[in-house]
């Protein structure tokens, strides 16, 4: 099959989620022998055309002159070049920005679409881009053949809805089974005597709720904060909030792989603050790292995790999990449960088959 993948800034990651899978799943595309092309930002560092035999196809992105209207353009840019390509299939990644193209879409290639979370429910946006959201949704599910949600909750919510049936893939993760401790010499940490997070410094993910939590608990232990700080002016608010407290510490994007699994790994305390989404990637990176995992309680997280976590809904419940001291070998049933379902579950070679025989199934169809 000819197969196009657009959504995302571009592989190899060099951002989030979205990127990680497209990165994994096109390589094992073309390792298969599918003709695989992925999107690219022209923002993004890499500038070949072939990526470990996937095709790379460079579109114009304004978005570092326009802002947020650039993704726009970007988006349109690449279902405009998509038209050319004469695509099998066409994976879009989310619908946030590329939706309201829908009707540029190229008409023989079939068009399947992973809805992503509740992009309207994010409390970064303002009512009006909310509402706008909620018509890109419509506009997604009515413009695409085939609908893939990454949680039940998703699915769920689809059918409820707009009454329309969907594929479950969730999201997969790596297995990490070879700790190497010297990225902790990096930021001066100890072996499981620190605690942390990662996440988009957005207000949803709850990242003010933790560190709050922080402050105002008797645990002293350091506190790594990952993610772009000055990407969003939440962000930035937030490192100005904490400037004054040692104990937390900001220290940017981390985007290789083996180094944030090192930093999971040996983390006495692992926060998850999301709460809007369906199967959020950097959850199942944390269980497939073997780290004691304090959730945000929601339906996407209890989902995932079930028993095998601690859970939080207010910064009380922050200090109160910090103030009993608690510590990652004494939930080691909860460690090693959240890795079996990785590899049983979630592992990148079950999501990456799965993907592929429903791309045959419908491909079979036509």
């Amino acid at each position: 099959m000819k197969i196009g993948i657009l959504g995302t800034r571009g592989i190899p990651n060099h951002h989030g989620g979205f990127e990680q899978f497209a990165e994994f799943f096109a390589v094992f595309l073309a390792e298969q022998g599918h003709e695989t092309y992925v999107y690219n930002s022209s923002l993004h560092p890499y500038k070949k055309t072939e990526y470990k035999g996937v095709h790379i196809i460079h579109c114009t992105d304004p978005e570092d002159k326009l802002g947020t209207v650039g993704q726009f353009i970007y988006d349109l840019n690449c279902i405009k070049d998509s038209k050319k390509r004469n695509f099998d299939i066409l994976l879009q990644l989310g619908y946030t920005s590329n939706s309201i193209w829908h009707r540029r879409l190229p008409n023989n290639a079939i068009i399947i679409t992973n809805m992503d979370g509740l992009e309207w429910k994010r409390s970064k946006y303002k009512k009006p881009v909310r509402r706008f959201l909620k018509y890109a949704e419509k506009l997604a599910v009515k413009s695409s053949d085939y609908l893939i949600a990454d949680s039940k909750g998703i699915q769920n919510y689809l059918q409820k809805k707009y009454k329309e049936t969907s594929t479950y893939i969730p999201y997969g993760a790596v297995p990490f089974k070879l700790p190497e401790p010297e990225i902790l010499d990096t930021f001066n940490l100890t072996p499981f005597k620190y605690n942390m997070l990662i996440a988009r410094m957005e207000p949803e993910n709850n990242i003010e709720v933790i560190l709050d939590g922080i402050v105002h608990s008797d645990n002293n232990d350091p506190f790594i904060v990952v993610g772009k700080q000055d990407a969003t002016k939440f962000g930035r608010y937030l490192v100005n909030k904490f400037k004054g407290n040692e104990q937390i510490r900001f220290v940017g994007g981390i985007y290789n792989l083996e180094d944030l699994n090192n930093l999971r790994y040996y983390s006495n305390l692992y926060f998850h603050g999301h709460s809007v989404g369906g199967t959020n990637p950097s959850l199942l990176e944390a269980m497939a790292s073997q780290t004691l995992i304090i959730a945000h309680k929601n339906e996407f997280n209890s989902a995932i995790l079930g028993r095998d976590a601690l859970y939080f809904s207010s910064e009380n419940d922050i200090v109160s999990i910090l103030n009993q001291k608690k510590e990652k070998n004494h939930y080691e049933n909860f460690v090693t449960n959240n890795m079996d379902k990785v590899e049983k579950l979630y592992s990148w070679s079950a999501i990456n088959n799965a993907y592929l025989n429903f791309f045959k199934e419908v491909y079979g169809k036509t």
